[in-house]
This record gives C-alpha cells, structure tokens and sequence, in this order.
C-alpha cells in the first residue's frame, strides 16, 4: 500500500500549516515561510518579540514622518 502524497490537513502540525499556507502562491519562496516573531516564556508571562532578521516590521517604515526619532536610533 502507497502512502498518499499529501497529508490532510488535519495530520498536519500549525507549523506545517503555516509553511504550507505561506509557500503555495505562484511565486513564493521559502523565505516568506520564515518565522516573524519569537514567542518566549518569563515567570509565567508570554512575551512576543519581532524576530531580528524580519523583513516586515509593524509600525511607520523608515523614511516615514510617524517614525519620528526613534526609527533613527534603532541602527
């Protein structure tokens, strides 16, 4: 008996899902898979940090007037 080529999706890890979901578009890449945030865990509380090397950020982007000064001392 052949294993099927595909899982359904309810085998299928979130990470799975998440890389499946992020990388099926015509012209997607493995980089738009990669993670965006770090969940990590404190004494009991969950902090969420926006992971170093993501290429999109929350907030005004550099060059914006709502950036203000603060933009500029990040580098």
């Amino acid at each position: 008996m052949s294993t099927p080529e595909h899982t359904s999706a309810d085998e299928m890890t979130s990470a799975e899902k998440r890389h499946d979901q992020l990388t099926s578009a015509p012209d997607a890449t493995e980089a738009d898979a990669a993670p965006r945030v770090e969940v990590s865990e404190h004494e009991g509380n969950t902090r969420i940090d926006i992971a170093p090397g993501a290429p999109v950020r929350p907030g005004p982007g550099p060059g914006m007037p709502e950036a203000g000064s603060e933009a500029d001392s990040e580098d």
